[in-house]
């Protein structure tokens, strides 16, 4: 059976496909956050804090999902449709059984099919409740963090390499370019402990006089804060992988050509000097003929008039 095509037939429709179609630049990635089957009281909190971090640019579903499996081969099919439903490109999925206790799984997907998964286990949680600080100090929302990754285990364990490039993505936000110190009010700090486990705690930073133009700053713990245990984890598929890293080829600069809202492209053409005064002309040119018959005419006019005087 072969599927039908639907074409938008209002201006609102088109404007939200042209909201899903690719960019060159794209903007910040959203986020999915979805319950398993059964989950725990302390997941049910880590999912929340999740949310609370990144609700600017979050999705948050709170039914329960039984068929989600994204390790086993089919189980992932729901994921997927969920991102392309709620254009999420990052999933925070939760579950909660015997062998797998708080059970935390961080995903990435490229065109909507899972590129990257990352299961961990939460513990030792603190959420951002059980934390007392002066509430002016709490990070903005949609501020840009710092992150801090401690340990040489980020550079030597496969696992935690992988969970680096995950939580990044997951906490970063949108890309810039510049960034303006004073926005700056909050940090992630990942302490390798072991090889498979990473101790994450979030601060706000607190910006004192240094006596010099760069401020001295102090770290106010605010939570949430956990131990991440790392159980499985699957890399992309190098065909994959190679296609989601390609970039879009920036058009070559052309020479003296410009872009004027009005006029359109315009273009310089550069013309040396012809240096007219040392030309050498010749004595059949069209406008010299016409001269000297002007002159010859002229001539034999004055000698009749010096005959034939009035």
């Amino acid at each position: 059976m072969v599927a039908t095509i639907r074409v938008p037939k209002t201006q609102r429709a088109r404007r939200e496909l042209l909201k899903h179609a690719p960019k060159l630049v794209e903007t910040g990635k959203k986020t999915l956050i979805l319950h398993g089957t059964k989950t725990s009281a302390v997941l049910n909190s880590v999912l929340s804090d999740i949310y609370h971090l990144k609700r600017d640019n979050a999705v948050k579903y709170t039914k329960k999902n039984d068929n989600i499996r994204p390790f086993e081969s089919g189980g992932e099919s729901s994921l997927e449709f969920f991102s392309l439903k709620t254009d999420c490109s990052l999933i925070v999925y939760g579950s909660h059984s015997k062998k797998r206790p708080n059970n935390l799984i961080l995903g990435r997907t490229y065109d909507h099919h899972i590129y990257d998964l990352v299961e961990v286990g939460v513990e030792n949680y603190k959420s951002m409740e059980s934390y007392v600080y002066d509430k002016k100090l709490a990070p903005k929302l949609g501020s840009k963090p710092f992150f801090a990754f401690i340990g040489e285990h980020f550079e030597s364990s496969e696992e935690l390499k992988h969970l680096k490039e995950v939580l990044l993505d997951l906490f970063r936000g949108e890309v810039v370019e510049n960034l303006n110190l004073a926005g700056v009010d909050r940090i992630y700090v990942c302490t390798a402990i072991s090889p498979t486990t990473v101790y994450m705690m979030h601060c706000a930073l607190r910006l004192k006089r240094s006596g010099t133009s760069i401020p001295r700053m102090e770290l106010v713990e605010v939570g949430p804060s956990m131990d991440l245990v790392v159980r499985r984890h699957r890399l992309p598929v190098e065909s994959l992988k190679k296609e989601a890293m390609k970039t879009a080829e920036h058009a070559k600069k052309v020479k003296n050509v410009t872009k004027d809202p009005v006029q359109g492209r315009l273009g310089k053409v550069y013309m040396p000097d012809q240096q007219v005064g040392e030309l050498a002309l010749s004595n059949d040119i069209k406008g010299l003929k016409r001269e000297r018959r002007e002159a010859k005419k002229n001539k034999e006019h004055s000698k009749k008039q010096k005959v034939n005087p009035e």
